[in-house]
């Protein structure tokens, strides 16, 4: 394969090395070879379109030989920031003709039942390892379609269907196997599951459909993530168009528009205070019963990229484990959104406890991935034995990006009996702080 046969588009200008890589498995056709080549000459600009938002990172280019009613397919899958990937797919006729154009980045969050009936939610965001075995240009019977595998026993696929003047975005399945207990720990259910969202919205022909404004599918126990979608399905003349059919939410605003959070652009400003958020009831269980209680409402206060948001979790969509040690204690949550939110307890000369660390990883409205950690914290400070409460609002501040504003507080992750708060005789044993009010 030579550099002209295979052009990578979207290589950055300053990465210096590219790789390309034929991939195995596609109807037993192909074979693996890998070519580290020295820095080409610099590759002939790209239209603004297929620059924009590119990550400068490495350049991975898939080249399938034809096969009958498949074509010839182009792949090049950008690697870019942590947990984030750049698809672009240029799918080509027998004829070396574009007939279908798409570039776009996901992931995933799946709830899933344990065998000890809580529940789990795990994040699939790593699609270095994808395959495409199936993508199509489309023909008399069956219209186009973009299959994609990746991890382990994963799949993703969306289908194209014409009418008159337009085509459409039909519908989006999504495969997961929950049997493989690496990604789904102690499942109580076994087996691929599948989930189907037919989208169906019409596009105009020779059309290129774009969409940069983060998009939700939420059916079952899966949320799916898209955004910085372009895509164009019945590619007229080999040659993608510079028309664009934007979304709703691109059409009404030029900003990524938030789901969950509300975002404010002042970066020196205090974000509009959201209403209070609801207060959740939190435990974490040992084989000895109930080692860990927190009762709160959790306001999250986020400064990412010189925007401020405000988010309240939803504790009747948050999920919560943890463990229990005679020293420390986790309680972490997790949500659709959120990977991680751990709160970690440690005790202190061997007779009081405190919130020593706050460790945060979630997903923003952008798909971008913010994470925090602090192990050198001293909040909630109470003696073993009690619990601590404070009733008015109160800040745990993490670092200068990120904040907990707390409501209704009461914690004891220590000597919890009989899955109770602390009592001394027919009064609870609660340390009152300075901001607590009486009971």
């Amino acid at each position: 394969m030579t550099r002209a046969e295979a052009p990578c588009p979207g290589v950055c200008s300053s990465c210096g090395r590219w790789s390309a890589l034929l991939l195995p498995g596609f109807q037993q056709a192909f074979s693996l070879v890998l070519l580290l080549l020295l820095p080409p000459p610099p590759p002939p600009p790209l239209p603004p379109r297929r620059r924009r938002r590119l990550l400068c990172g490495i350049m991975v280019c898939f080249r399938f030989s034809p096969v009958p009613g498949s074509g010839l397919v182009l792949l090049c899958l950008v690697l870019g920031a942590v947990s984030s990937y750049a698809l672009e797919l240029n799918l080509t006729d027998s004829g070396k003709a574009t007939c279908l154009y798409a570039k776009w980045q996901m992931n995933f969050t799946i709830r899933y039942e344990t065998t000890s009936k809580s529940y789990k939610t795990v994040t699939v965001s790593d699609l270095s390892t994808a395959t495409y075995n199936g993508s199509a240009c489309g023909e008399d019977q069956n219209g186009p379609k973009i299959a994609v595998q990746f991890g382990s026993g994963f799949s993703w696929v969306v289908n194209f269907t014409k009418e008159g003047s337009t085509y459409s975005i039909d519908g989006i399945s999504f495969s997961y196997n929950i049997s493989d207990n690496t990604t789904f720990p102690d499942a109580k259910d076994k087996g691929i599951l599948t989930v189907y969202d037919p989208v169906r919205f019409r596009i105009p022909l020779n059309n290129i459909f774009r969409c940069n404004s983060l998009s939700t599918l939420e059916k079952d126990d899966v949320v799916q993530y898209y955004w910085d979608v372009h895509v164009q399905a019945f590619v007229q003349n080999g040659t993608v168009s510079t028309k664009e059919f934007l979304c709703e939410k691109d059409r009404t605003s030029t900003t990524v528009a938030p789901i969950t959070p509300t975002t404010t652009p002042a970066p020196t400003t205090t974000p509009i205070p959201k209403e209070k958020p609801e207060v959740g009831s939190y435990s974490v269980n040992n084989s000895n019963g109930t080692c860990l209680l927190a009762t709160m409402g959790l306001q999250l206060n986020i400064t990412h990229e010189k925007v401020a948001s405000i988010i309240n979790i939803n504790p009747n969509t948050t999920d919560f484990t943890g463990n229990c040690h005679p020293q420390s204690a986790l309680l972490r949550l997790n949500s659709s959104n959120i990977k991680f939110l751990d709160f970690v307890f440690a005790v202190k000369n061997e007779n009081r406890f405190y919130l020593k660390e706050v460790n945060i990883s979630m997903y923003l409205v952008n798909g971008s991935v913010f994470s925090i950690a602090n192990n050198n914290l001293s909040y909630w400070d109470a003696p073993l034995g009690s619990s601590y409460m404070c009733n008015k609002e109160q800040t745990v501040s993490v670092s200068g990006a990120f904040q907990i504003n707390t409501f209704d507080l009461r914690v004891q992750p220590f000597n919890v009996m009989e899955g109770k708060y602390s009592t001394e005789g027919n009064v609870e044993a609660v340390f009152k702080s300075k901001c607590a009010m009486s009971p």
